[in-house]
């Protein structure tokens, strides 16, 4: 059965950091598409960062891109997002997601966690 658990979230302070980490379970992660997303309060869901099984590349979001690191441990079959200088606007429900073949479009992917609550305040 597949299934994906986040953890990590929390409130941090603006300029602050947190690990996020997706346990993966009933698939191995490295031979899947698998990435981080984020839903605001009132907005759409967002990439963040994506691993591509597809061509092998790990994407970053424009906005991002800099400050978060997408990383993996095979042993445990888990993935880690580090979030670093965090913004108060990106204060968000934090998904992780996976799919066999998918290209990270969020529209794509199959498989979704419940989601850990990041809060970035003074």
């Amino acid at each position: 059965q597949v299934q994906l658990v986040e953890s990590g979230g929390g409130l941090a302070q603006p300029g602050g950091s947190l690990r996020l980490s997706c346990a993966a379970s009933g698939f191995t992660l490295d031979h899947y598409t698998i990435g981080w997303f984020r839903q605001a309060p009132g907005k759409e869901r967002e990439g963040v960062s994506c691993f591509s099984h597809s061509d092998g590349s790990v994407w970053y979001a424009d906005s991002i891109k800099g400050r978060f690191t997408f990383s993996r441990d095979n042993v445990k079959n888990t993935v880690y997002l580090r979030m670093n200088s965090l913004k108060p606007e990106e204060t968000a429900v934090y998904y992780c997601a996976a799919d066999r073949w998918g290209s990270c479009a969020p529209n794509g992917m199959e498989y979704w966690g419940k989601g850990t609550l990041v809060t970035v305040s003074s």
